[in-house]
């Protein structure tokens, strides 16, 4: 096992295209490191450069102790794990599983020794003698991981290993990794763009965009004390609800303001965001910090929404509503809207809020319900440096 560090590391591609940009980031020994981003971010290109793939433009990448910028892949005493498994179709489980060893010169009675370890923690054993056209996806990439373990490198680094399979399998490889992870204590690098697998792997979660680092920590810090509107938008399913509002105060009591709607919120608020006065501020209201408020049921803290859908998940309802605010939405959200072909002006003119209820919430598209909103864990953002408020 080893450290490894990114120190000030920066690709630029013969085009010009600068894909990471002043990258610092150092990951512990025995840490697994999860890099997130949509498409595009540069996550990809920054674990490329650590396998020696790519070549840095500048900075210095270390393994242990040491700098291995100009040192081939083959000697940096890693292990990747591809997106599409790179299985030779033409060898069995066993020889896919021991191909590396016999590219090293390892006898033949340690290679057997290693493969065997590997294909019985895998549950491969049965399986030694197939080829990967007779496997599912889920044990081809098994395979891939076996692969890599039978090696015992310095560092695992893998490059979205679970995005070509279902949605089931998706979950069970994502268990089955954490698991073997932890028993081999190996530093680990991985890519995903999906935040479920980010915060559910992670020891420490780093976020990137436009080739740099936005905010690296534990997954519950970046879920809970986001540093700004992207990672706020980014980590969590569903996303944060984010909208344009203003604080103000009236009787002696401060009101959270969204569109005409007046809420009250405690007094118990960072000075940081009590100093805003009247200007405006972006906050932003996780779906699980909002509650059914019946019909009735007399609240200062309710927020009126107009159902557009609801999504049943049996445990939960998604409540899609509109809300009489002006939306907020990330860059990233805006490239989602453009791609499905939506308005991205009319999605500005009035914010969409999803809510997690209880299911047995009787509620309705067309419907107008009454949310109760849990003001102790609102997050507020300035809405021209998109920072957090704190």
């Amino acid at each position: 096992m080893a450290a490894l560090a990114f120190e000030g590391v920066t690709k630029v591609f013969p085009d010009g295209t600068e894909a990471v940009s002043h990258f610092d980031l150092d990951v512990g020994d025995g840490e697994l490191m999860v890099l997130v981003g949509p498409s595009g971010s540069g996550k990809s290109t920054a674990l490329r450069m650590l396998a020696g793939l790519e070549e840095a433009t500048a900075g210095t990448i270390r393994i242990g102790t040491r700098v291995v910028n100009d040192v081939a892949p083959k000697d940096r005493d890693i292990a990747m794990v591809f997106q599409s498994y790179a299985l030779y179709p033409h060898m069995d489980v066993a020889h896919n599983l021991g191909f590396a060893l016999r590219m090293q010169r390892m006898q033949r009675a340690s290679i057997g020794e290693r493969v065997g370890a590997a294909a019985r923690r895998l549950g491969l054993s049965e399986l030694v003698e197939k080829r990967p056209k007779n496997l599912s996806g889920g044990q081809r990439q098994r395979v891939a991981v076996g692969r890599a373990i039978v090696r015992e490198p310095q560092a695992f680094l893998m490059d979205e290993p679970l995005s070509n399979l279902d949605a089931k399998l998706r979950v069970e490889m994502r268990a089955y990794l954490s698991r073997l992870r932890h028993e081999l204590g190996t530093t680990t690098v991985y890519v995903t763009h999906d935040q479920i697998e980010a915060m559910t792997m992670g020891d420490r979660v780093a976020v990137m965009r436009d080739g740099r680092l936005v905010q690296c920590d534990e997954p519950q810090t970046l879920y809970d004390r986001p540093a700004d509107l992207f990672v706020a938008g980014f980590m969590g399913s569903p996303a944060m609800n984010l909208a344009r509002a203003r604080l103000e105060r009236g009787d002696d009591e401060l009101y959270l303001v969204l569109g005409s709607q007046r809420m009250r919120v405690p007094g118990r608020l960072p000075d940081a965001v009590l100093a805003r006065g009247g200007a405006p501020v972006v906050v932003g209201i996780r779906p699980e910090a909002m509650s059914h408020a019946p019909p009735g049921h007399d609240d200062d803290q309710v927020l009126m929404a107009t159902v557009e859908l609801v999504e049943s998940l049996g445990s939960d309802l998604l409540v899609h509503a509109a809300v009489d605010a002006p939306a907020v939405l990330t860059e990233d959200q805006l490239e989602v809207a453009r791609e499905v072909g939506g308005d991205p002006a009319a999605d500005l003119a009035r914010a969409r809020f999803t809510a997690r209820l209880p299911p047995d919430v009787p509620v309705g598209a067309g419907d107008v319900v009454r949310l109760h909103v849990d003001m102790e864990h609102l997050h507020f953002f300035d809405p021209e440096t998109t920072l957090a408020i704190r």
